[in-house]
C-alpha cells in the first residue's frame, strides 16, 4: 500500500515542496525514514506512532517506509509530523487518497495527537498558492498567519483526529477569521517625554525622514536608549508589502505570537552586546534570520556598541549598503532582507564621563582613543548622523516644558518621505549617481560642502552621506533645492566637526 502527501521544507525564507511518500508492506514492524532527514525529523517516528495510537487509530504492524522527496534536500524541523501521520493513515485506507491530491500539509504533533504551532507557515502558504495547491492543512494556532495569503482554502485543525475529519469531509472545517489588529497602544513611547536634548531630537527626526543611520555618544543617563526607543513612533505605518516581508521573517524565526496574523508595527530590535556573529547577521547549518533581518523595515538598536564583537560589527557593512544579507552554504544560498535603520549608542570613554561637567573622567587620553577606535572607521563612515549628548540639566527635568510629541514630528516625517517617494526612493538608499542627479544643490551650497570636505578630510563616501542628509533636511523644510543652511545642518551631525 502506497500513499503520498505534499508538505514543505524551509531554507532561509524560501519554502520548497516536499513529497512525503509512505509504503506499507510485509515485514518486521518498523518505521524507516529516508530522504536526508535530520535528527529532529528522525525523532518524528516515535511522535507519529504514539499520536496515531492515542487518537484511536491502528498503526500498521508491518514495515512502514517513509521517503521525503527530493532526497537531496536536507529536511529539518518538526513540521513533517502531521504529513507523515496522514500519509500513513492514507496508506492504510483511513484517509481517502483523492482528498489529499491537491492539499499541502504542515504541522507538529504532540504524543496525545494535538497539533502545535509551527514556524514558517506564511512562506509555506505562499508556496501552496504559487504551486497550485487549493488547500492547506495546518495547526489551528497558525490559521490567522496563513489567512494573510488569499486564494487558498485553509483547513485548520487542533488534533490529528480533526485533521483526518476535515480531509475526508472539508465541509466540517472551521473558517479561520482574519485578525483585526488593534490600533497603536496609547502608552507607546512618546518623544514628548524626552527632556531637553534638542539636537538629538532633531537628529532622530532627520533619521526617520530619510532612513539614515544614527550614532549617539554621551554619558550614562543622557537619554540615548530613551531616544532610540522613540524612533519607531516617528516612522510611517508599514505598507502591506512591507508588513508581509516583516511577518515572513518573524514567521520563519518562530517569533510570531500565538494566533498572530500580519504584523502592522515596525520592529524594534535591541540585542545584547554579547550576541554572536551568527545571531546578529543570521546563518547556521540550516540558515535562520538574524537580528538585522528581524529588524527589517524597522530599527536595530545597538547599545554600548564598542562592546560588541568586532567581527560581528564589521559584517554589518554589506547589509548597511545593500539592505540584504547573503548566507552561502555548500548546498544552497539563503538571502535575508535587512533594510533597517541602525541606531548605535556609546559612552565617550570606558568610564563614561569624558566631557561630563558633573563627574570627573578617570580615563587617560590613550584609553579614550582606544575606546573610540573599537568602532572602525569604515563602519563609522556608514553612519550618516553622529550626535553628542550632554547630561540633562536638573532644571530641564523639573521645570522644562514638554517637547513636541511623536505625532507632531511624524507629520513632518511623512511629508518629507512623500517628497522622496515622488523621486523614487528614500534619500539614504540613493546611490551616488541618483543622488547627484536628485540633490539639486545650489552653487553656494556646493562650494560650502567642498570646503568642508577639504577642512574635515571627508572620504568620498562621507561626502555623499553629508549630501544625502542635507537633501533630507531640505525635504523636511519643504525646499526644492539644497541650500547652504541645509548643508551646514548636515555637517554638524558628521562628528568630525566636534574635533575641529
Amino acid at each position: 500500500m502506497l500513499a503520498s502527501v505534499s508538505s514543505a521544507a524551509l531554507f532561509g525564507l524560501d519554502a520548497i515542496t516536499v513529497t512525503v511518500e509512505v509504503d506499507v508492506t510485509f515485514g518486521l514492524p518498523a518505521l524507516v525514514l529516508v530522504g536526508l532527514p535530520d535528527a529532529s525529523v528522525r525523532e518524528s517516528r516515535d511522535r507519529v506512532r504514539t499520536a496515531i495510537r492515542n487518537c484511536g487509530f491502528e498503526f500498521p504492524r508491518q514495515r512502514v517506509t517513509v521517503n521525503l522527496a527530493p532526497a537531496d534536500v536536507r529536511k529539518a524541523g518538526t513540521a513533517f509530523d502531521l504529513p507523515i501521520a496522514l500519509a500513513v493513515l492514507a496508506a492504510t485506507g483511513i484517509v481517502q487518497p483523492p482528498t489529499i491530491s491537491d492539499t499541502l500539509v504542515i504541522g507538529e504533533l504532540s504524543l496525545d495527537g494535538s497539533m502545535l504551532a509551527t514556524r514558517g507557515v506564511l512562506p509555506v502558504a505562499a508556496l501552496a498558492r504559487r504551486s497550485g495547491f487549493s488547500r492547506l492543512v495546518l495547526p489551528a494556532a497558525n490559521a490567522a498567519e496563513a489567512a494573510v495569503v488569499d486564494g487558498l482554502t485553509l483547513l485548520p485543525a487542533e488534533t490529528l483526529t480533526e485533521a483526518v475529519a476535515v480531509l475526508n469531509d472539508p465541509s466540517v472545517a472551521r473558517v479561520p477569521l482574519r485578525v483585526e489588529h488593534p490600533e497603536a497602544a496609547a502608552d507607546e513611547p512618546d518623544l514628548a517625554e524626552v527632556c531637553g536634548q534638542h539636537l538629538a531630537r532633531r537628529a532622530l527626526e532627520i533619521a526617520a525622514a530619510g532612513g539614515h543611520n544614527l550614532l549617539m555618544v554621551g554619558p550614562p543617563g543622557a537619554g540615548k536608549t530613551m531616544l532610540a526607543r522613540r524612533l519607531p513612533g516617528l516612522l510611517p505605518p508599514l505598507g502591506f508589502d512591507e508588513a508581509l516581508e516583516v511577518t515572513t521573517v518573524h514567521s520563519v524565526a518562530g517569533l510570531l505570537p500565538p494566533n498572530g496574523g500580519l504584523m502592522i508595527h515596525r520592529p524594534f530590535r535591541a540585542p545584547h552586546h554579547t550576541i554572536s556573529e551568527t545571531a546578529l547577521v543570521g546563518g547556521g547549518s540550516q540558515p535562520r534570520p538574524g537580528e538585522i533581518s528581524l529588524a527589517h523595515h524597522g530599527v536595530l538598536f545597538l547599545d554600548e556598541v564598542p562592546e560588541f564583537n568586532r567581527r560581528a560589527l564589521e559584517v554589518l557593512r554589506q547589509p548597511l549598503e545593500h539592505g540584504a544579507i547573503v548566507v552561502a552554504r555548500a548546498a544552497r544560498t539563503a538571502n535575508f532582507p535587512a533594510r533597517f535603520t541602525l541606531v548605535a549608542a556609546m559612552n565617550p570613554c570606558p568610564c563614561g564621563f569624558h566631557g561630563d561637567p558633573r563627574r570627573a573622567c578617570v580615563c587617560t587620553m590613550p584609553q579614550v582613543a582606544r575606546y573610540a577606535g573599537r568602532l572602525s572607521g569604515p563602519l563609522r563612515d556608514r553612519l550618516d548622523l553622529v550626535v553628542s549628548l550632554s547630561p540633562v540639566p536638573a532644571t530641564a527635568l523639573t521645570e522644562g516644558e514638554a517637547g513636541e510629541s511623536s505625532a507632531a514630528v511624524r507629520i513632518r516625517v511623512l511629508e518629507a518621505r512623500e517628497r522622496q517617494r515622488s523621486r523614487g526612493r528614500l534619500n539614504a538608499q540613493l546611490d551616488a549617481r541618483r543622488l547627484l542627479r536628485q540633490a539639486r544643490i545650489q552653487p553656494a551650497a556646493r562650494a560650502a560642502l567642498a570646503m568642508a570636505v577639504e577642512k574635515l578630510g571627508l572620504s568620498a563616501r562621507a561626502y555623499h552621506r553629508v549630501l544625502r542628509v542635507a537633501r533630507t533636511v531640505a525635504d523636511l523644510a519643504g525646499a526644492e533645492a539644497v541650500e547652504t543652511r541645509h548643508v551646514a545642518e548636515a555637517l554638524q551631525f558628521r562628528g568630525e566637526t566636534a574635533a575641529t
